[in-house]
């Protein structure tokens, strides 16, 4: 049982202990108690009211906050997929400059080796 609902019935159960003391007629006694039902139900309408449009709202908010995630996700990923695709395609941008470059360096040291075997010759004939 909620702290509120405790409250309440301890309330109810001590007007209903005070009024049956009080020194009244049977008919005043349940005027006053049903007075106080009718008031103690009004007050509870209310409430029950206050609780409902509370957890309307709070659902409106959840359903809001949740469209708002699924956007901001949808969008992370589109952003991630994009970043990939730039990663990639930087990647293949340099796998083939390292290609390139690679390729450079076996011709060039081709070509020095060459030279260094002319050079060899040259000097093994003199």
């Amino acid at each position: 049982m909620s702290k509120l609902a405790k409250v309440v019935l301890a309330s109810v159960a001590g007007f209903v202990a005070g009024v049956l003391v009080a020194p009244k007629s049977g008919k005043e006694t349940r005027a006053d108690l049903k007075t106080k039902a009718d008031e103690v139900k009004q007050k509870a309408d209310v409430k029950k009211d206050q609780v409902k449009q509370a957890a309307k709202d709070g659902l409106e908010s959840a359903k809001k906050g949740a469209g708002k995630v699924e956007k901001e996700a949808r969008e992370l990923a589109k952003s991630a997929a994009d970043s990939g695709k730039v990663i990639r395609d930087e990647a293949g941008r340099l796998g083939d400059e390292a290609k390139t470059r690679g390729e450079r360096v076996v011709g060039d040291a081709k070509k020095t080796l060459g030279d260094l075997r002319k050079d060899a010759e040259r000097n093994t004939k003199k």
